[in-house]
């Protein structure tokens, strides 16, 4: 029988929940006391009062190893945390020469049972391989980010087009098994906008919603395609740290939702 994809799953949990919301489940030990334990209880909680709400979970790894050691047996146990219906995304953000990629993939999808990840491009389409092997897993290209300085090096031209849109090229290109996303920063909606004019079909992961300052709406009309997986929204903070998670989470999934309604129309 074959294996339910990633895309599969998170386009049954997004019309299970009708939610475009992925929940970012990053403990930060200046607010969250306990230590780890005190970690994996708050984020534990989070999922149990929001499973029905998120159509996706993205622990980054950075918050966990924070941790130390111990900080990898706290992530997986979140990971197990997850109902089985609702995908694991993994932000890790890994790159490095293709037998080294070959390693990280097998820890995050075959050591810690993932369901999808992200990482760069920089280092060819032959890095992005060993993760793109993973046909029932998902991979999430960084293409534009959310932060000022992305300006940097991702605007920079690549022949007629910037950088960020040569990784997209670069993206569709890698995708033999229909498993290949990008990330788009939901502050910047126009570049968004440009990436889905070239790639109608490619989904996006969007973070940089709440504490960053995105426009949940701008985001949404620039990249949602009428498929629930074109257009994930990623909040973290804004709904982990709010005096009420659920009503926080409800919200935001109900602002996407009208977003999404309005694109359709």
């Amino acid at each position: 029988m074959k294996a339910v994809s990633y895309f599969e799953k998170l386009r049954a949990a997004c019309l299970a929940r009708d939610s475009l919301l992925c929940i970012g489940l990053d403990p930060d030990p200046k607010v969250i006391r306990g230590g780890l334990e005190g970690a994996v209880d708050f984020c534990r909680r989070l999922v149990e009062t929001t499973a029905d709400i998120a159509c996706c979970y993205k622990p980054n790894a950075a918050f966990w190893e924070q941790y130390g050691p111990r900080g990898w047996e706290g992530l997986a146990r979140i990971r197990q945390s997850v109902p089985q219906d609702i995908p694991v995304l993994l932000d890790c953000k890994r790159a490095d020469v293709p037998n080294t990629m070959a390693a990280y993939a097998a820890a995050v999808f075959d050591a810690m049972a993932f369901d999808a990840a992200t990482v760069h491009a920089y280092h060819g389409a032959d890095s992005l391989a060993p993760f793109a092997a993973y046909a029932d897993r998902g991979v999430y290209v960084v293409c534009h980010t959310s932060n000022p300085g992305r300006a940097d090096l991702q605007h920079l031209r690549c022949g007629p087009d910037p950088l960020f849109m040569a990784v997209a090229e670069l993206a569709v290109r890698s995708d033999r098994h229909g498993n290949v996303g990008v990330v788009i920063g939901a502050t910047a909606p126009e570049e968004a906008a440009a990436v889905r004019a070239r790639f109608p079909e490619l989904p996006f992961l969007l973070p940089g919603i709440g504490r960053q300052g995105g426009d949940v709406e701008a985001a949404v009309r620039a990249s949602f395609s009428g498929d629930p997986v074109s257009c994930l929204v990623a909040v973290a903070g804004a709904v982990m740290y709010a005096d009420e998670p659920r009503s926080a989470a409800t919200a935001w999934r109900d602002r996407m939702r009208r977003a999404a309604d309005a694109v359709r129309a």
